[in-house]
């Protein structure tokens, strides 16, 4: 199983911009997707769902500023533009047109990085208001993407960690099965109930001490599920559990 890792949408009609982005994010462990016009990028965007978007003004077909706009109707992705175009009206007109940051032809791959890796956070820090949420002895990091149970490193597959961010990040609510489908999975899926009940089985596989009588992930009857609060454990129990884990490595 493969841990989930942050999708790049790229939306660059020049070849060699997007090789050389695909080689310098590839190699620091995004996913990538990739087009090369405004029209495709657009519903990339929409079916993809990506964590943050590369994008080029200067399109073949439409301007980057009027995918811009489109994406802001419905979404808050990060996007950072990389562009030539390096005029103060153009870059004060893609940012007010939504995008987030603005990055001026040629780059530095290191720097464009580091721009990516802030805007993350950031995105991160206003969905949780925090680029970490904890619970109890799990701890995720919204940024990197991974999970802490106990202080180990515990792998999920992509959609066990959404939908144990969504629980997480709702803890404490009442969540209806609707809901929690319509928001993980999409619109198309809210009548997959046993979809959802055998995602919620291999969540409480993974993070609950007895699967059987949980204390994270609550059922909620004919309703839903709720995701206790829990207190993290004390440091006594976390010592115990690493030792543990050590001497059976």
């Amino acid at each position: 199983m493969n841990q989930k890792k942050n999708t790049v949408l790229i939306i660059e009609d020049e070849p060699p911009i997007r090789k050389v982005l695909n080689i310098s994010l590839e190699s620091a462990g995004y996913k990538i997707v990739e087009c090369d016009n405004g029209r495709e990028g657009k519903r990339l965007a929409a079916s993809v769902g990506p964590d943050i978007v590369l994008l080029d003004l200067g399109l073949p077909d439409i301007d980057g500023k009027q995918v811009i706009a489109s994406i802001r109707e419905w979404s808050q992705v990060p996007i950072i533009v990389c562009s030539v175009r390096n005029a103060d009206d153009e870059i004060i007109k893609a940012l007010a047109a939504g995008a987030d940051d603005y990055v001026i032809k040629p780059f530095n791959p290191d720097v464009l990085l580091a721009r990516i890796h802030a805007n993350l956070r950031k995105a991160a820090t206003q969905e949780a208001g925090e680029p970490e949420i904890s619970n109890g002895a799990i701890r995720m990091d919204l940024v990197r993407h991974e999970v802490f149970l106990n202080g180990v490193k515990t792998v999920f597959t992509p959609k066990e960690y959404e939908l144990l961010r969504y629980f997480l990040v709702h803890r404490g609510k009442m969540l209806t099965h609707k809901q929690i489908l319509k928001d993980v999975w999409g619109h198309a899926h809210t009548e997959d109930m046993q979809y959802l009940r055998v995602y919620v089985r291999q969540l409480r596989e993974k993070i609950e001490a007895d699967p059987s009588g949980p204390c994270y992930i609550i059922t909620e009857p004919g309703i839903g599920y709720r995701m206790e609060s829990l207190p993290e454990p004390e440091q006594p129990v976390l010592i115990r559990q690493k030792e543990s884990v050590g001497a059976g490595a």
